[in-house]
């Protein structure tokens, strides 16, 4: 009898031990009630992280090039800021800082820093004027003119314009750390002369000499003319990528996703007086394409 009873005491305590770790994870070893029929394991609440990304940045610096001064927007051949896709306080165009910020803060919180004609190499130098203003958001449209040059050989080599944004992140990081980044794809050149050609105030402007890799010549639809346009094309997919890739290595930094590259322009979003630049719908919808990216969960 004792041996049956010490063989029934040895294989209860085995059982235990195998419900113990397989399946009450919650029981203790040597607690007798932990075993129980009305043990329960005990769970922990898991603190969620605090977001690195806020949709609602209180203050906005804009860096870049002729659009997002909004050049020709207004009036010929000037820089037009108030309806800046980004910085503006022009109601209609509803500018990514008034959308943000509102229009009381627009003057007092936000800054446009971008140059007309400025290519990739002159970033650095801009991201760190946008840097001492420790700004919540800085906004990134730049590489236009790095494709835009008299002709494809002309055009800024991939790696430079890898080198030179890179540059630009660390400039920014050095001085605000914190700062979010919203980064713009480079347009779609070959579909803004694909849309101006059909006009002939466009045809008479850009023989003056705009961008002339791509609308040089724009009637002529010979191989020449075609593989030279391909070329700047696949340039602007060329620093799309870099911007998507160097984006990507920095926590803070959203890439659109190709948005503004992606977006039809048509006569209505150019400007009537060079059919390059976006004119104030134009800008209107540079706005509406930023806010979307920037205010996504």
């Amino acid at each position: 009898m004792r041996g049956r009873r010490r063989f029934r005491t040895a294989v209860a305590a085995a059982t235990a031990v195998l419900l113990c770790g397989g399946v009450l994870s919650g029981c203790t070893a040597g607690d007798p009630e932990a075993a129980g029929p009305n043990s329960r394991p005990t769970v922990r609440p898991t603190p969620s992280p605090t977001p690195l990304w806020d949709v609602s940045p209180a203050s906005v610096a804009a860096v870049g090039d002729s659009v997002t001064r909004a050049f020709d927007a207004c009036s010929v051949l000037t820089d037009c800021p108030e309806v800046s896709w980004a910085t503006g306080t022009d109601t209609t165009v509803n500018s990514l800082a008034l959308r943000l910020l509102g229009p009381e803060k627009v003057a007092t919180r936000s800054w446009n820093l971008a140059r007309t004609g400025a290519r990739m190499a002159e970033l650095p130098e801009q991201m760190a004027g946008a840097a001492a203003e420790k700004p919540a958001l800085v906004t990134v449209m730049m590489g236009a003119n790095d494709a835009c040059r008299a002709t494809p050989d002309l055009m800024t080599p991939v790696a430079d314009f890898r080198a030179s944004f890179e540059t630009a992140l660390v400039r920014l990081r050095a001085g605000a750390p914190k700062a979010q980044v919203y980064v713009a794809s480079v347009p779609d050149l070959k579909h803004l002369w694909s849309t101006g050609r059909v006009s002939p105030m466009g045809l008479q402007v850009w023989k003056l000499g705009i961008c002339g890799a791509m609308l040089a010549d724009a009637e002529d639809l010979g191989p020449a003319a075609e593989r030279r346009r391909a070329a700047v094309r696949d340039r602007v997919v060329a620093y799309n990528e870099v911007l998507e890739e160097v984006c990507a290595k920095d926590a803070r930094c959203r890439y659109d996703g190709g948005a503004v590259f992606g977006f039809r322009f048509d006569g209505r979003q150019l400007s009537p007086w060079d059919w390059f630049h976006p004119s104030k719908d134009g800008q209107a919808r540079l706005a509406e394409l930023a806010y979307r990216r920037i205010t996504k969960e």
